[in-house]
């Protein structure tokens, strides 16, 4: 057994301090039924909550597998020495006061590094953190109350926030939880680490990540191959930015970019679905852990009302999941359930012509689950169980299950409000293998995340990622057009000119019409740096004696634009290089019509999503228009990443818009590059 294994299954604790949270540690061990033995250190104390009290680690009876450290930061340092020297299993540092109040303190990141220095190879979660609770074997290293139930099988949830995870436990959903891990700062071992160890235990049948930052992205990729080895799905909820991302403003692909992007980027390209939501996170773990990811985004809908049903309609809508029209066998069925009155559809609103029928409920859901379906769902909400009889809803609840057995198609019963799917029906429908959904948007977000981890996804290669942080510069339009050019992108012919005159005589070279642009500027558009569509020598001479600038780019005006597109690539911090593809031109941050990917990225990739793009049905020729040359695009953006593959280590920032999109070109109009600055 791994040290880490040893902290997340000791059959030995050490709870060393004193006070309140100390006590509550020991009173959630008993609480969850832990079976092994407690061991108090305090200095001066005999007795603790009923146990026998060690003076330090070094009176204790045998190394511990874990600890739990509810003392001040630098008692903890001095403790972690002792444990690591003791040859301890692990430890939760509790303490706070570390890096994440280095801002405040002006010592935290100090202290952390002392922290790691002192516990040396010894494994620990934290600092600033409450620890773990392993629901399967019964250990609660946890110093404040829970709602967690013991489980023989169910779901792992790691998140940095304490608070959060206390919150998670206090849920009523139904959600079995194997393990909840609140990793604090994080200063040893990260979300990723854990997640790997936690997914080979056959008990855990899905993981959710809460995720702040990522720290090693190679140790997330590790993580993501395995759950997809095991056949385990990972969810994330994601929470934050990255500040590093959004400094980077000179170009229009930064403010379009950055941590938020790259995070969704990376979740997709992993196979880890992401939930917007809270709740939706949770429901898509349940429904995970009832069904697995579902075969096919294609549902039935089910209930006995057309303002239910509508509401499925309606809220789907902002989904990827499909309600196919019934087959003529579905509705030769259904006739036969429900008689001639009811309109047959999917979303379908069954009436209540066969409510409390027990038979005719099992038939309609079972003609219902005909065809090529990813899952059945049906609107159910309870009633109050203090004020009502719930008897008559028992019958669609059966009806569900003996559905679920006949039709070997996933099920869940999806209530319109949360608060209408009790606790004792959800662990019921657990239990029966059918999955209790509770709200109508969040249901639908859920079979949404568990559709798209169904689908066959090809193994991505390992991501590139940029080179270290440092002062940039910027490269000018003309030497970055000429280095991308290297790397095959098309870009105009162009020519330097110093003065009016140079830019006159440059034009007569090139031929018209034409542009002239103003040399040193990012934004040119904004600067009034840039003329398009001239004509003849004299509108360039005009032009250029109006215009502020230090020099001149006299380019060939590219004719028979399809449409503008933007080609960024943003090396972020956090995830690697992210490339950024949408609607470009002036009007880029307006419409904000982009995708995000992570590089690399192949051709296939690049055509899927200029194809998620809402100004796609422009690149293919609307309304009779001509459309755009696909291939060339996909040859633009490659060439980008070419460049920045062999610039990794100095890449910071890479934008071509707009890129112009013909029938037989992609150019690019503009180019700019950001490095960092190695002089």
């Amino acid at each position: 057994m791994s040290d880490l294994q040893r902290l997340f299954r000791p059959r030995t604790i050490a709870v060393i301090g004193g006070g309140t949270w100390c006590t509550n540690v020991i009173r959630e061990c008993r609480k969850v039924g832990f079976d092994g033995e407690i061991w108090p250190v305090h200095p001066s104390r005999d007795e603790f909550d009923g146990l026998l009290a060690f003076r330090s680690v070094e009176a204790l009876p045998s190394p511990p597998d874990a600890s739990f450290l509810g003392i001040n930061r630098e008692a903890t340092i001095k403790v972690m020495r002792s444990l690591r020297r003791a040859g301890a299993g692990g430890a939760i540092c509790f303490a706070s006061g570390f890096r994440e109040a280095e801002a405040e303190t002006g010592d935290g990141g100090d202290m952390q590094e002392s922290l790691l220095e002192a516990a040396g190879g010894l494994r620990f979660l934290g600092p600033n953190c409450y620890g773990l609770l392993n629901l399967l074997d019964g250990v609660a290293l946890w110093p404040d109350q829970h709602g967690a139930r013991r489980t023989g099988r169910g779901v792992a949830v790691i998140t940095q926030s304490s608070n959060m995870a206390m919150n998670m436990t206090m849920q009523t959903r139904g959600l079995p939880m194997a393990y909840v891990v609140a990793g604090g700062n994080q200063a040893q071992t990260d979300q990723a680490e854990v997640g790997s160890m936690l997914l080979e235990d056959e008990r855990v049948t899905a993981l959710g990540l809460h995720v702040e930052g990522i720290g090693d992205v190679r140790r997330f990729e590790a993580m993501a191959r395995a759950a997809r080895s095991l056949g385990k799905p990972i969810v994330a909820l994601k929470v934050g930015s990255s500040e590093q991302a959004q400094s980077a403003t000179v170009s229009h692909t930064a403010s379009l970019a950055g941590s938020a992007a790259g995070a969704r980027a990376l979740f997709a390209r992993l196979g880890i679905g992401q939930a917007e939501s809270l709740p939706v996170f949770l429901e898509a773990l349940k429904l995970l852990h009832v069904t697995g990811p579902l075969d096919s985004n294609r549902i039935a809908s089910m209930s006995c009302s057309g303002g239910e049903a509508s509401l499925v309609a309606d809220a789907a809508l902002s989904t990827g999941l499909e309600f196919p029209p019934l087959s003529e066998r579905q509705r030769a069925d259904l006739s036969a359930v429900l008689g001639h009155k009811v309109a047959l559809a999917n979303p379908l609103d069954y009436h209540t012509y066969i409510w409390r029928d027990g038979p005719a409920l099992t038939g309609c859901f079972t003609a219902m689950m005909q065809g090529d379906l990813g899952l059945g769902m049906v609107i159910l909400d309870m009633p109050h169980a203090g004020r009502c009889d719930r008897t008559e809803w028992d019958s669609v609840l059966e009806a569900v299950e003996t559905t679920r057995e006949a039709a070997r198609v996933p099920m869940a019963i999806v209530s319109t409000l949360p608060e209408n799917m009790p606790e004792d029906i959800s662990d019921r429908l657990v239990a029966n293998g059918v999955a209790p959904l509770a709200g109508i948007p969040e249901a639908l977000a859920a079979i949404d995340i568990a559709a798209q981890l169904g689908r066959p996804r090809p193994e991505s290669p390992p991501l590139l990622l940029r080179g270290p942080e440092g002062p940039s510069r910027v490269v000018a339009e003309a030497e970055a057009k000429s280095a991308l050019a290297m790397h095959g992108l098309d870009v105009p012919k162009g020519v330097h000119a110093a003065s009016p005159e140079e830019a006159v005589e440059a034009a007569e070279q090139i031929g018209f019409p034409l542009v002239l642009k103003g040399k040193g500027m990012a934004h040119k558009t904004e600067a009034g740096a840039i003329a398009l569509n001239l004509r003849d020598p004299t509108a360039v001479d005009l032009v250029a004696r109006r215009m502020e600038t230090d020099g001149y780019l006299v380019e060939e005006m590219v004719t028979g634009a399809v449409a503008e597109l933007l080609v960024g690539v943003i090396a972020d911090p956090a995830h690697g290089f992210v490339l950024t593809l949408g609607a470009g031109g002036t009007m880029t941050e307006i419409l904000d019509d982009v995708t995000s990917l992570l590089l690399p990225v192949t051709e296939h990739d690049i055509h899927a999503a200029l194809d998620r793009l809402r100004v796609a049905p422009v690149l293919s020729g609307y309304r009779g228009a001509p459309a755009a040359d696909h291939g060339r695009i996909a040859s633009a953006v490659l060439a980008v990443q070419d460049y920045v593959a062999a610039n990794a280590d100095t890449a910071l920032e890479v934008e071509v818009n707009p890129l112009i999109a013909t029938s037989t070109r992609a150019v690019a109009a503009d180019a700019l590059i950001r490095l960092r600055d190695e002089r």
